[in-house]
């Protein structure tokens, strides 16, 4: 029987909702009447108007929040916040992540690491993670069934690459594997009710990764909605014994 199944009245946060997938996440969310409350993190404002306009229409369900999760300081105070005002949470899903920028890009070669690059990788798709579990554990110490799921990628399994390449986001997204699980056993034995669980998306049509679409088929390539669509389905999905795992957006387990 689904993990969640049963939920009604639940509290839920999605962390870096400005766009993407956690846009995606709090678009369905606002429709889903077994949700109560919404909070949905942004690292700019200027970049987040979509999600800014959402607040203003729900005002009553979604609370959005300023929060850059390479700040342990602003962790604390969002999961305070939220301790003030609800007490609780039932459902997280962790979007954070970076692959590239106006100077990131990921490596090709051995020849183009450096370690400042690597440094920005792990910062924000490996310890920022691990930092959240740290900080909303307090949030998940009630009775009720819960879930802490974070975005991953199939890219982080050691077992699957084939290709190589791409070493600090690999990396990075494995650290953040191997957090998480690690985060699962120390949950399990303080807040039981919650599963613990990375997610890969599939490739989806966002700015992360529209550098990289050019020779992809277009039924790999996945809208925002479909992507939110078939991780919330897998999430819906998980059962007693799913914590530390690893899951594709097909609700298969990945290798490590």
């Amino acid at each position: 029987m689904s993990h969640i199944a049963e939920i009604n009245a639940s509290n839920s946060l999605i962390v870096g909702a400005s766009q993407g997938i956690g846009l995606g996440f709090v678009k369905k969310l606002l429709k889903d009447d077994r949700i109560t409350k919404i909070y949905a993190t942004y690292r700019q404002r200027e970049s987040a108007g979509e999600l800014i306009a959402l607040e203003n229409q729900y005002a009553d369900k979604l609370t959005c929040v300023s929060l850059d999760i390479t700040e342990e300081s602003q962790i604390a105070e969002v999961a305070q916040r939220i301790k003030n005002e609800v007490q609780k949470l039932h459902l997280v899903i962790n979007c954070v992540g970076i692959l590239h920028d106006d100077t990131l890009q990921p490596e090709k070669s051995l020849k183009q690491i450096n370690s400042q690059n690597l440094l920005r990788y792990f910062q924000t798709n490996s310890i920022g993670a691990i930092l959240l579990a740290k900080h909303l554990l307090a949030l998940f110490r009630h009775s009720e069934n819960s879930i802490f799921a974070t975005i991953s990628a199939k890219l982080a399994s050691i077992g699957d690459n084939h290709l190589g390449g791409w070493y600090g986001y690999r990396a990075s997204k494995t650290a953040l594997n191997m957090f998480m699980r690690t985060a699962a056993v120390e949950y399990g034995r303080n807040c039981p009710k919650t599963l613990v669980v990375t997610l890969h998306p599939g490739t989806t049509d966002t700015r992360l990764s529209r550098p990289f679409q050019k020779n992809l088929p277009a039924e790999k390539l996945f809208s925002v909605e479909l992507t939110a669509t078939q991780l919330l389905s897998v999430i819906e999905q998980l059962e007693e014994g799913d914590s530390g795992q690893f899951f594709s957006w097909d609700g298969s387990k990945l290798p490590w």
